[in-house]
């Protein structure tokens, strides 16, 4: 789904206020957002995401009434147009500075505190992994896709065999501090397709993957544990969740290579250092 194609999507949902045509692209990822005077819109790649999207707006109602900072959705469901889900958000204030570490993990504790009574999935961290190497088709080698499909299949069998430190509960399943927005009234969490309930130790591993791999400052790291509480680090299935999540990683980055020669570029460089088993190549975000 290229830009042009989600706008088409936008215009025929009617959801946005004036010339939706004319709406403010914010990013052009695993979804399309888009913004219009005080609402955004999700658009997704394609139908079967559908129920991924109706649930991230009633996680957003269900973290409402448990009085945590996120993102509110402005329709009460997900909408299906042109085989794309569509979901429409109220537009937050502009930030008043970059989400740091630290930022995220003030959100993480109060989430990681929830109750468990409300009904929701396993992180199915690897579950995608399938569907993005479809999505690349021809443009990535065949032998790098085996390859991912082949890890993927080891890492989901050590994981369920994992015994975690923290107790299961809530997570919000992409904890980076792109998923925070710093309004006038402090840190808001976003990006909620993703939220589980599974191993809390998940959302910590992003943040350790990204000082080992994304180079994240040493001293943000350590700024990141000192407000959370707990460096995921000192745990022994450390490794599993990292080795899963940067299989993921390196699949999700090969859906954009049919249409962007610097995402192959970036699924080559991440394929070859994994199947090196070399831990000191840097990677860098798409």
């Amino acid at each position: 789904m290229d830009e042009a194609r989600a706008r088409g999507v936008v215009v025929a949902a009617g959801v946005l206020p004036g010339a939706a045509g004319k709406a403010r692209l914010l990013g052009l990822g695993e979804n399309a957002v888009f913004a219009a005077g005080d609402l955004v819109v999700k658009v997704g790649r394609d139908a079967e995401l559908l129920d991924r999207a109706r649930r991230e707006v009633r996680i957003a109602e269900w973290l409402a009434a448990q009085g945590v900072p996120a993102v509110r959705p402005a329709e009460p469901d997900a909408l299906l147009v042109e085989g794309h889900p569509v979901t429409v958000w109220h537009r937050l204030p502009d930030p008043v500075r970059p989400a740091e570490p630290r930022d995220l993990a003030e959100l993480l504790r109060p989430v990681h505190a929830l109750p468990t009574s409300f009904a929701l999935p396993r992180r199915e961290l690897l579950g995608g992994v399938e569907r993005w190497l479809r999505l690349a088709g021809d443009a990535i080698d065949p032998a790098d896709a085996a390859y991912l499909r082949e890890r993927r299949d080891g890492f989901e069998a050590a994981a369920a065999a994992l015994t975690p430190r923290l107790p299961r509960g809530p997570i919000h399943g992409d904890a980076l501090p792109r998923n925070v927005h710093i309004g006038p009234d402090g840190p808001v969490l976003v990006d909620l397709e993703t939220f589980s309930g599974d191993l809390r130790e998940h959302d910590l591993v992003v943040m350790a993957l990204s000082h080992d791999r994304y180079g994240l400052p040493t001293r943000e790291y350590d700024a990141f544990t000192a407000a959370y509480g707990w460096d995921v680090r000192e745990w022994d299935g450390c490794s599993v969740l990292r080795g899963a999540r940067e299989t993921a990683s390196c699949a999700w980055v090969a859906q954009h290579a049919p249409s962007n020669p610097k995402a192959l570029a970036e699924f080559e460089r991440r394929v070859a250092s994994l199947r090196d088993g070399d831990e000191t190549v840097r990677w860098y975000p798409f």
